[in-house]
């Protein structure tokens, strides 16, 4: 049965006055202030028993244009191609694995050394259940400074219980006031960073540099040589029943570009053309054995798999995933 018409304008203006004070809550929270800040940089994943949480130091603006070795024009033009401009937002990223007995972090971040956008690496660990005091352990993948500066704060060590391990090779570089003095003025600084963000760990006797080739430092992960862009630039390869990940560091900087072209190398590589043989070889053989790779400056988290198209490669980010078992 119809309602009387005063019960139905009674109705309708209940229902005009609620859609009037919608309208006008919508207005007013529009207005709300930006919040500009993006959610924690972490996300994890689960390999065979291990679970592995890549870590955001945060990104820093890269002008690849005069870096890379190539024209700048055909820098400019690769990365219009990925809708991307310069200079490059570039991530730095850091891999923190759990083996069930032990913490191991791959990599510390920059630290204070490299500006306000990057040093974000501990609050991120922080952020993902962790503490600093937890690490048992950190694997560096080659001393440059925003892969060291993170073990420090003001000086004094961030990760205090932990032994930093990287290779002699690197150690016997980026450490010696000799080698440094007979750098070239650009590249002092590389020297500088390595020997403040490590100082406090020699002290402590909680350096423990590595020799030789591939060697495993603890059970399920294993140092692979991958010198060029340092002399002592080494991969880590993280194991777990039949699940691999290989921990490549700084064997590629800008995705855009290297991908495509493997070919292109950049200011920083010590031995450019080992540099650029390393990478063909290790991406061939991620592509071919289907291991998925974590990079230090492909796009947060970093994690993906590699697929060989004619003589470069195609990035195929993992599936994200919330489903982890464990």
């Amino acid at each position: 049965m119809s309602l009387p018409i005063w019960k139905r304008f009674v109705h309708l203006t209940a229902l005009a006055t609620t859609a009037a004070a919608l309208v006008a809550a919508g207005s007013s929270y529009a207005e709300a202030p930006m919040a500009k800040l993006a959610a924690p940089g972490f996300y994890r994943m689960m390999l065979g028993d291990f679970e592995v949480t890549a870590l955001n130091d945060g990104t820093f603006a890269m002008p690849a244009d005069k870096l890379l070795k190539q024209p700048p024009a055909a820098t400019e033009q690769a990365l219009a191609h990925s809708f991307l401009t310069l200079p490059v937002e570039t991530s730095v990223n850091g891999y923190l694995i759990n083996t069930g007995a032990k913490l191991v972090l791959v990599d510390a971040g920059a630290g204070a050394f490299f500006g306000p956008t990057l040093g974000k690496l501990t609050a991120n660990l922080q952020a993902s259940g962790y503490q600093p005091a937890q690490v048992d352990e950190i694997y560096i993948t080659h001393l440059h400074v925003d892969h060291v500066g993170g073990l420090v704060t003001n000086g004094e060590r961030a990760f205090l219980n932990a032994t930093v391990r990287v290779s002699k090779a690197d150690a016997d570089f980026w450490l010696s006031e000799q080698k440094m003095e007979a750098a070239p003025a650009e590249m002092k600084n590389f020297f500088k960073g390595a020997m403040a963000a490590l100082k406090p760990y020699i002290a402590a006797n909680k350096f423990k540099p590595f020799d030789g080739a591939a060697a495993e430092l603890s059970p399920g992960i294993a140092a692979l040589p991958t010198n060029g862009h340092t002399p002592g630039h080494h991969s880590y390869e993280v194991t777990s029943g039949a699940q691999k990940l290989l921990l490549i560091g700084d064997l590629i900087h800008v995705a855009a570009v290297q991908l495509d072209d493997p070919s292109v190398t950049i200011a920083f590589d010590v031995d450019p053309n080992v540099a650029a043989a390393m990478r063909k070889q290790i991406f061939t053989r991620a592509a071919n054995e289907g291991t998925p790779v974590g990079a230090s400056h492909i796009a947060f988290p970093g994690l993906g798999h590699l697929r060989e198209v004619g003589n470069g490669y195609q990035w195929m980010p993992l599936n994200f995933t919330q489903m982890n078992p464990k």
